[in-house]
């Protein structure tokens, strides 16, 4: 088991907060289901022994993230990570990195969708896009080669504006197939 995945994937999320609502020095919570962190960590275990395995993660972080206090309920758990963990991955986050691209892009007011899936492009030619059917979004957007990041985007033209939301691979495909039952 490693902590890679599970440690990339909290940053990048704090990064994306950051990136829409602004950097502050403040505590955040997050929460994962137990199946998603069982998918991050390579791991099938129930919810004490995710506790345990979750316990070990903290002290493996604690140098950049600061101390993170995990509590759950049921099989969901919160991640609250200090202000220093905001504060680290604040400092080594990068302006020309993707996720700003993306939500800058999409924060402007009469965005196109061509300009959006530029900014893909911009980063990789090996773009996956999927006109999409169901009525759940529009495209499924994300980078073959899984670089700069193997999030599947689910994007959405809602007239006004354009939103998305991003998944893990799993828990994508977990989603989608929950979806065709």
């Amino acid at each position: 088991m490693t902590f890679s995945k599970l440690e990339k994937n909290l940053i990048d999320v704090i990064k994306e907060e950051q990136v829409k609502l602004g950097y502050r020095s403040e505590t955040i919570r997050l929460y994962y289901p137990i199946l998603s962190l069982n998918r991050l960590l390579g791991t099938d275990c129930e919810v004490k022994q995710m506790t345990d395995i979750l316990n070990s993660f903290c002290d493996h972080v604690e140098p950049k993230l600061g101390r993170i206090e995990i509590s759950d309920r049921e099989e969901r758990f919160c991640f609250t990570i200090s202000a220093q963990g905001a504060e680290y991955v604040h400092k080594h986050m990068d302006d020309k990195e993707f996720i700003v691209d993306l939500v800058n892009t999409i924060s402007k007011h009469g965005v196109t969708m061509d300009e959006v899936l530029q900014q893909f492009y911009k980063y990789s030619d090996e773009v996956h896009i999927e006109k999409v059917s169901h009525g759940e979004f529009d495209y499924l957007v994300y980078f073959e080669n899984g670089k700069p990041d193997d999030f599947r985007y689910c994007i959405t033209d809602e007239g006004c504006h354009i939103i998305y939301h991003r998944f893990t691979v799993d828990d994508y495909n977990d989603f989608y197939q929950r979806r065709e039952r």
